[in-house]
């Protein structure tokens, strides 16, 4: 594998959005990776920091055309949807690594692709190649492998919040209420994310049927009946989420430190947020703003040892995307899993 130095040559496809820009901050302060092409139909020939102003003096790359991309080491893909399975074969050819950032292959089979995205997949013969990025969940299957998918920022939420109580088979019914912010919806202007129609919205644009349910269902086994709800919120990075948790036997608080603890203890990036007293005491997405952690904490209820409210907190760009996906090259290329990783964020 030809790298710079000691450092492996990356490319990232796409990158004028808000995961090409986040990629490009995390992946300057990684030790041994080091991005050597960039690409955007659009600002070709430009310098990056003129449209990720907050890397200028740090980054002197220059957007290429897509046409223009050479081989390298690795490749992060940050296409709309359905553009990268539609050129998967190109890219491979073009690295022998890659993540893919979009939803194109999180999902392993076309059935249920199809479902949940209203249209045949482009690519089915390669849904099987790629593992679900999730290191949480998959690290040993992503140590040394080819492909990876990036992480539906939703998803991951409600996955991290859940785990422990799915795998010990404690779930009944849990209704996930997911706060999200504008940066959610991508750098392109949409009416949605119009700044006179977001201001101060509280609006629920996906009551039931979100696609990320099949990345939950998948996760958590398709006995866990979990239900999403999202609402746009005033907030550029964050997804928040608030589960309402059924449990099919009654526990104690101790049962649920000792699931918790048990699962999360030795994770790099979940903390546990879960406090009697004191401002913070359950998670809240400003404190995760622009890192990899997602904070996740409970509460039962007092009057029904039967109910639990879960809740976690994480960057949409950060372990909701770009975050999770270098978590994932490091896994890949068997680096300390935690390069480029370590930023613990601002307050306030």
């Amino acid at each position: 594998m030809t790298a710079v130095g000691e450092r492996v040559r990356v490319g990232i496809v796409g990158g004028s959005g808000y995961t090409g820009g986040e990629l490009l901050r995390l992946l300057h302060a990684h030790p041994r990776a080091q991005v050597t092409q960039i690409t955007s139909r659009e600002y070709a020939g430009q310098y990056v920091y003129a449209v990720h102003p907050h890397l200028r003096g740090g980054v002197e790359l220059q957007f290429i055309h897509p046409d223009a991309l050479q081989p390298c080491d690795a490749l992060f893909l940050c296409l709309p949807h359905g553009e990268a399975s539609r050129q998967i074969e190109r890219y491979a050819q073009l690295a022998p690594v890659i993540v893919d950032l979009s939803a194109d292959f999180r999902l392993s089979d076309p059935t249920v692709y199809a479902r949940w995205y209203g249209e045949a997949h482009p690519a089915p013969a390669w849904m099987g190649r790629f593992v679900y990025g999730l290191p949480e969940v998959n690290r040993e299957a992503l140590r040394g492998a080819r492909y990876a998918s990036g992480v539906g920022c939703n998803a991951t939420a409600v996955n991290l919040a859940l785990l422990p109580l799915a795998r010990a088979g404690l779930i009944d019914y849990a209704a996930c209420a997911i706060s999200v912010g504008s940066s959610e919806a991508g750098a392109a202007v949409s009416a949605g994310s119009h700044h006179p129609i977001r201001s101060g919205a509280v609006r629920t644009y996906k009551a039931t049927g979100h696609r990320h349910s099949a990345e939950v269902a998948m996760i958590l086994g398709g006995a866990v009946r979990a239900h999403l709800a999202i609402t746009a919120i005033e907030m550029v990075r964050g997804v928040h989420v608030l589960a309402h948790v059924t449990l099919n036997t009654a526990v104690a608080e101790k049962d649920l430190w000792r699931l918790y603890r048990g699962a999360y203890r030795n994770e790099p990036f979940v903390r546990l947020v879960a406090s009697k007293s004191g401002l913070h005491r359950l998670p809240e997405p400003r404190i995760v703003a622009g890192t990899n952690f997602c904070d996740v904490g409970f509460e039962l209820d007092a009057d029904d040892p039967r109910h639990v409210v879960v809740v976690a907190a994480l960057d949409n760009l950060g372990k909701g995307a770009a975050g999770s996906a270098v978590q994932c090259l490091n896994l890949m290329m068997n680096f300390d899993e935690c390069d480029g990783l370590n930023f613990l964020g601002v307050y306030p």
